[in-house]
């Protein structure tokens, strides 16, 4: 290996140095990059990582910096942006399988199969962000999630250098969680993921939110086109999609977690609640998915309460903004008020949703 860092038929990796990363991440905050590179290609990645491990740096991964908060000091090692690209589809014997590059903008591929008629991802509209998050964060709204979808995750394992296709079960898929963000979070690089979606499906109608909108607009039979613009809709009245011209546009969109207790926890939540209306989803196992939302506001914040430049979105109480003259530290400490005045009030710890880096 020369110094370089790359073997001698490869190009040399040549990072850039002290790159902000603020403008990269949708929050608008944070310090610059020790070092900076745009992976391309699998052998740009995997230059990337054996860069930083013969230099002893920290290798960071960032997508679309939809999901990620940046300390105000920056990042004191190399950052590498996954810039993969390229959308291919295959039918097979039960449906028809998509891969998407890790770099690939994630509501293109949405909008890719619901033009197709590929039922799947309908209500998965409008999330910010690149495919390569998908599985990490098994993204999820109104009734889906990824993992229902994914069969084949292909990524760089650091430990051993290798590319390596993982299935679904080696994912270890959860709530808005998976191998890849809390079982070995520094493992394995997402290069693509492969979707096995449904040719004529139905869409998926399964939250009341989107059952009263496609009332309201006389639709009794909806369509995949039909969910999808309604999804955009319920987002774009919350201030959950990319609008540059948005005063609630620079946050993470939602950045807590709900809650999802055991039938002990409910009870005493909703005894300290006292309201019979709060909010509350049955899941599979007998556990109760709670509205993170419904505890914020209940514990006494409202839609555009908060400190100086960062605040509470005034269209959802999940989200938290940024305006000018935000730090990253005003944002941790904003969610630790919130955090602290949830569980004074309900006795539960929400867990943020973005990763921090620093």
């Amino acid at each position: 290996m020369s110094p370089s860092g790359a073997s001698p038929d490869e190009a040399p990796l040549a990072p850039l140095e002290n790159v902000p990363l603020a403008p990269r991440c949708t929050m608008g905050v944070g310090g610059p990059a020790r070092f900076f590179v745009e992976a391309a290609d699998e052998a740009a990645v995997l230059a990337a990582l054996r860069w930083a491990q013969e230099r002893g740096v920290d290798l960071h991964v960032l997508g679309g910096g939809s999901n990620l908060v940046v300390a105000d000091t920056g990042v004191d090692g190399l950052v590498v942006r996954i810039a993969l690209r390229g959308v291919s589809s295959r039918e097979t014997g039960d449906g028809v399988e998509v891969t998407a590059a890790a770099g690939e903008p994630w509501d293109p591929i949405v909008a890719h199969a619901v033009e197709r008629g590929w039922a799947g991802l309908e209500c998965l509209s409008g999330i910010p962000g690149l495919v390569g998050a998908t599985p990490i964060q098994n993204v999820g709204a109104y009734g889906q999630e990824v993992s229902q979808r994914v069969t084949a995750v292909r990524v760089l394992d650091r430990r051993t250098g290798d590319f390596v296709n993982l299935a679904p079960e080696d994912c270890d898929f959860g709530y808005r969680t998976s191998r890849f963000k809390s079982g070995e979070p520094d493992r394995f690089i997402v290069l693509s993921v492969t979707y096995r979606l449904l040719p004529g499906g139905a869409p998926a109608v399964r939250y009341a939110d989107i059952e009263s909108d496609l009332a309201r607009r006389g639709i009794a039979n909806p369509s995949l086109a039909d969910v999808r613009a309604t999804v955009l809709a319920i987002r774009r009245s919350k201030s959950m999609v990319l609008d540059p011209d948005d005063p609630n546009g620079r946050s993470c969109g939602s950045f807590f977690l709900n809650p999802v207790v055991d039938g002990a926890t409910f009870e005493r939540v909703s005894l300290a609640a006292g309201d019979p209306a709060m909010p509350r989803w049955r899941e599979a196992d007998g556990r109760v998915k709670l509205s993170a939302a419904w505890l914020i506001e209940h514990a006494g914040l409202r839609r555009g309460d908060g400190p100086g430049p960062v605040a509470l979105s005034t269209r959802h109480s999940l989200a938290i903004v940024c305006r000018e003259g935000a730090r990253a530290a005003d944002v941790a400490a904003f969610a630790r008020e919130i955090r602290a005045r949830v569980e004074a009030r309900f006795g539960i710890r929400l867990v943020p949703e973005p990763i921090f880096w620093g």
